[in-house]
């Protein structure tokens, strides 16, 4: 019943729409909102689940873990998938709405830095990887052989992976960096330029086979001396070896937990743990058990 699916992309407008028998009102409609960077995985999560059970239906949403949050607070959304921890204003906001909220980890991810696969590229050290994206170092030719402006793909203030990537460089972005509404917008841009960077979920790259034709995932150092790890590299991940690794959060209404649950345990389950792996992310031992 793939049909039970609604995978709304986060560049058009939110419309609110129910195939077969759902409806507002039906206890086994389940919204979720939030990260671009999960929003392919929770859509074949989705998928498979209401393959399994067609009495459920999933309408899923990106435009960032910060509109997901807002979502789940505004009602909005039984399940805010984010690829960041919540902040301590929205920890606030939520006591203050008198809103008992659910925070699940259910896979970890990191963050792959690409370049035009034309680059003459292969690895950068953290530091340098801030100044670029700070702006500081502005022309290829600073550290090889390119005498070419560098363009930034980044993403807007409410996506999870700019604030990660911020706070882990601790940077302010360039402001000539170009604010893309998700991971697919980024990719295509560093397709079509060959003096561009971005940033993307190593899982959505890893996904999608095309990409890696005409991108090229940088390794990333911690400083000058130290090994380069790729963030596809699942020794380095399981030994957290890479800089620029995360855990992947499920925020769920208290309220909507008794109809989530089933998804939710489906997702920790043998099915989900292989869609989660194959999507390029990397599942927790602690996933398996119900809830």
């Amino acid at each position: 019943m793939k049909q039970k699916i609604i995978n709304y992309f986060p560049s058009f407008c939110v419309i609110s729409l129910f195939f077969f028998n759902s409806c507002s009102t039906n206890t086994n409609s389940i919204k979720m909102k939030g990260s671009d960077t999960e929003v392919n995985l929770a859509v074949n999560l989705a998928e498979e689940f209401t393959e399994l059970d067609p009495t459920f239906s999933i309408a899923i949403s990106g435009g960032g873990s910060g509109l997901g949050i807002t979502s789940l607070m505004n009602g909005q959304a039984d399940i805010a998938n984010s690829s960041r921890p919540l902040s301590d204003e929205e920890i606030q906001q939520f006591k203050e709405k008198d809103i008992e909220i659910k925070t699940i980890v259910f896979a970890e991810d990191a963050t792959a830095f690409v370049v035009h696969k034309d680059l003459p590229l292969e690895e950068l050290s953290v530091d340098t990887l801030g100044q670029i994206l700070s702006g500081k170092i502005k022309n290829w030719n600073e550290i090889i052989d390119v005498d070419q402006p560098i363009n930034i793909y980044g993403r807007q203030s409410s996506s999870g992976t700019h604030s990660f990537i911020k706070k882990k460089l601790k940077i302010e972005f360039s402001n000539t960096a170009k604010e893309m509404t998700g991971n697919a917008q980024i990719i295509e841009g560093v397709k079509a330029d060959k003096t561009g960077i971005g940033y993307v979920g190593a899982g959505y790259v890893a996904h999608d086979p095309n990409s890696g034709q005409k991108v090229k995932i940088l390794k990333i150092r911690e400083n000058a001396t130290a090994v380069a790890y790729s963030p596809l590299d699942p020794d380095a991940i399981n030994n957290s070896l890479y800089y620029f690794q995360r855990p992947l959060y499920q925020f769920v209404l208290a309220k909507s937990w008794d109809k989530v649950r089933p998804f939710i345990n489906f997702e920790r389950g043998g099915i989900g743990r292989k869609l989660i792996e194959d999507h390029g992310y990397y599942t927790l031992e602690n996933q398996q058990h119900e809830i």
